[in-house]
């Protein structure tokens, strides 16, 4: 049984007025226990709206999102306990930092869920190992962070809920290269070693190729794609037409290769690309 999946989903803002627009349109998609999985799509294509629902903050115009094989407004009562199973970071998620200390920040979700004060320790502390959060920074205000330090810990608030599912919303943005490389292996991490399914809204197609097992290209409110990685990089032509593009290393050697060079035109990293260029150079 898929983690997640929906039918027919359909979400239309300011419906039967004025403003009515349709951002999402009969879209289908199942996603399995443990996967990870990248979202990609230009400005305004409904990756962000289709996050919202799935994680209950939105509710859908039309259509059905089933978590474990439950309609999760089956009763919407208790779409809160959704949002406990199905963890959402928005961009920029430091801006939602509130509490005296970060300590009390990363604590405030699994009090919320009434866990005890030495569970709650517990996932504190977990959350704060898994991305790179230093111990003495626990009793500082979040104010007093930097940059990288306030977005690792708003992410480490929504990682001591131990969500199933977990959403992340251009974790990336604004952080410089070396940044988004740590934060990207620290979420790369935390997936190897707790095992459960991670979405990744991002526009950095580096990003979604380094670590994704497949993605799901949206474009102007419907699914067009949700295929392994590979698969997707190697339709850059369509990807093109969307306004979207290949990792510039898969671009290189589509260029290598049409230009007689036989190398693997579907690597996905420099680090493959770097090493079949010395496997071409090593057979002539």
């Amino acid at each position: 049984m898929s983690v997640i999946k929906t039918e027919n989903l359909k979400f239309v803002y300011g419906a039967e007025t004025s403003f009515e627009k349709v951002a999402l349109s009969d879209v289908n998609i199942e996603i399995e226990h443990g996967e990870f999985v990248g979202i990609i799509g230009h400005t305004g294509s409904g990756k962000s709206t289709l996050v919202q629902l799935l994680n209950g903050l939105l509710k859908p115009t039309e259509g059905k999102i089933y978590l474990d094989g439950k309609d999760i407004w089956e009763n919407p009562k208790k779409i809160r306990n959704v949002r406990f199973k199905v963890g959402m970071v928005f961009q920029y998620p430091e801006y939602q930092l509130f509490e005296e200390t970060v300590y009390k920040d990363i604590s405030f979700g699994p009090k919320n869920m009434g866990l005890s004060d030495e569970e709650i320790d517990e996932r504190v502390h977990t959350s704060a190992e898994f991305v790179g959060l230093k111990e003495e920074l626990l009793q500082k205000s979040p104010f007093e962070l930097s940059g990288g330090e306030k977005r690792r810990a708003a992410i480490a608030g929504v990682i001591a809920m131990d969500p199933d599912v977990l959403i992340l919303d251009e974790p990336t943005a604004g952080l410089d290269p070396l940044g988004r490389d740590v934060l990207l292996s620290q979420i790369q991490e935390y997936h190897n070693i707790r095992k459960n399914t991670i979405l990744l809204v991002s526009h950095s197609m580096e990003d979604i190729a380094r670590i994704a097992d497949r993605i799901l290209v949206m474009n102007h409110g419907h699914k067009v794609m949700l295929d392994t990685t590979e698969n997707v990089f190697s339709k850059g032509s369509e990807l093109e037409k969307m306004g979207l593009r290949v990792p510039q290393i898969t671009k290189i050697m589509m260029l290598l290769r049409q230009n007689g060079i036989n190398v693997d035109s579907t690597v996905l990293t420099v680090e493959q690309g770097f090493n079949e260029i010395v496997k071409y150079l090593g057979s002539n």
